[in-house]
């Protein structure tokens, strides 16, 4: 088989597959309530025992709050990231605040808040 037609099918197919999933809604980000946040945060923490679910206005980041401290789930696509928040930064920004995790697999997250949501995160998520 000549390259350019191999090369058109590889391209075709990966297009297809990827206007399929958009087609039938799966790459839509994932919308969190206070119940999902936490089925979510369980799913990846199974151990840890949630104290509080504050999830975003825009419903696609939560900040959960354990035992054993505070951490962030977010909307990755159809699916959720979540991270505790033991070695992070996070920096303003104009959409709400970025979170840089000292973490070479996540290396930082813009949740997106308004401004009263902004000071609420900010207190939740001091250690102090």
């Amino acid at each position: 088989m000549p390259l350019e037609i191999l090369l058109i099918l590889v391209v075709g197919g990966i297009a297809g597959v990827a206007l399929l999933l958009h087609l039938t809604g799966k790459s839509r980000l994932q919308v969190l309530t206070p119940k999902t946040a936490q089925e979510q945060w369980l799913r990846h923490f199974p151990d840890d025992s949630i104290i509080d679910v504050t999830v975003a206005h825009d419903s696609h980041a939560a900040l959960i709050r354990t035992e054993t401290g505070a951490g962030l789930l977010w909307s990755f696509g159809a699916d959720t990231v979540a991270r505790h928040l033991r070695d992070f930064d996070w920096l303003d920004h104009p959409e709400g605040f970025e979170v840089l995790f000292h973490d070479f697999s996540t290396p930082r997250v813009i949740v997106h808040l308004d401004e009263t949501e902004r000071q609420h995160w900010q207190y939740l998520m001091d250690p102090a």
